[in-house]
């Protein structure tokens, strides 16, 4: 389990104000649940969900960058959470898939060419014996806006993307299951995105689709 404890390159669990953002979130609690909570709904709700933040430079998967910008995709905010829980000495790891958003913006399937969300990143946190799922990565406000139940996290059940909304429309809809990782693995993660967009990693794009970003209420 040493592995899932001590910091790597993205998830890195030592960087000062990952250390600061830690302790000052994990709660009173000895428990390592009560902690691991306590840390989900702060990463959840301190980094804003952005799409639009992804970048080809692989220092923005780093937990500090998220951090430190305020704002990120899924995947930096899974290695924020695995970060803080690591320095909390919770064993914590990267889940990564591919799923399909149904209620996915016309915006934002005109960027993509497509609704399938290729590479979601997720957390998983060793406790009580087994290793449960937490997705920090839509904050309440956005979850209002699309009319999404926010995840909730226990420490207990596997916290991952709603199927439906408060409609019974068609939400998420997990398509690939990529596996767990003691951290982001970055030529397979780089390599299946420029895969599956092959038009975000032309010359002609910019390297951070943040240069390119309008409206952000309706990612």
């Amino acid at each position: 389990m040493e592995t899932y404890l001590n910091p790597s390159r993205f998830i890195d669990s030592d960087h000062p104000a990952v250390v600061e953002f830690a302790e000052k979130h994990r709660g009173s609690s000895a428990d390592s649940g009560d902690q691991a909570v306590s840390l989900y709904y702060a990463v959840r709700e301190a980094v804003r969900y952005n799409p639009y933040t992804f970048s080809r430079d692989p220092n923005t998967l780093n937990a500090s960058f998220a951090l430190a910008a305020g704002q990120s995709y899924c995947v930096p905010k899974a290695t924020l959470l695995a970060a803080c829980a690591r320095h909390c000495g919770i064993a914590a790891r990267i889940g990564l898939a591919d799923v399909r958003n149904h209620l996915s913006t016309p915006r934002l399937i005109a960027l993509l060419k497509s609704d399938v969300f290729a590479m979601h990143g997720y957390t998983e946190l060793y406790l009580n014996g087994r290793w449960v799922k937490a997705t920090p990565a839509f904050n309440q406000q956005l979850c209002e806006l699309f009319d999404v139940p926010p995840l909730a996290f226990d420490g207990i059940n596997d916290s991952v993307f709603h199927a439906f909304n408060r409609q019974g429309q068609r939400s998420m809809e997990y398509v690939v299951d990529h596996g767990q990782f003691a951290d982001v693995p970055e030529d397979f993660f780089f390599a299946h995105l420029e895969k599956c967009y092959p038009h975000l990693f032309g010359e002609q794009m910019p390297s951070l689709l943040g240069d390119m970003q309008g409206d952000l209420s309706r990612p």
